[in-house]
């Protein structure tokens, strides 16, 4: 199974940006959509960044992920 996850872009360099959640950061390719700014956030999978998000989009999804994975946690 593959999973992109929501990150919010801090940092532009060349093609490529950092991206962070929960204080994880990842470096990303930028070369698969256009016009990224620093504070957007983008959906991450496999060293990429695939598609943009609004805020609430990507706090919705991050609100999901986050829940799946303390029920997954509880289970255990």
């Amino acid at each position: 199974m593959c999973l992109a996850v929501p990150m919010r872009v801090t940092r532009i360099e060349g093609e490529s940006a950092l991206c962070e959640i929960d204080g994880v950061r990842k470096e990303a390719s930028l070369l698969m959509i256009d016009d990224v700014r620093e504070g957007d956030y983008v959906l991450i999978h496999a060293g990429f960044a695939i598609e943009k998000l609004s805020p609430d989009d990507a706090e919705e999804t991050l609100r999901l992920l986050r829940e799946t994975l303390a029920d997954t946690e509880e289970a255990q």
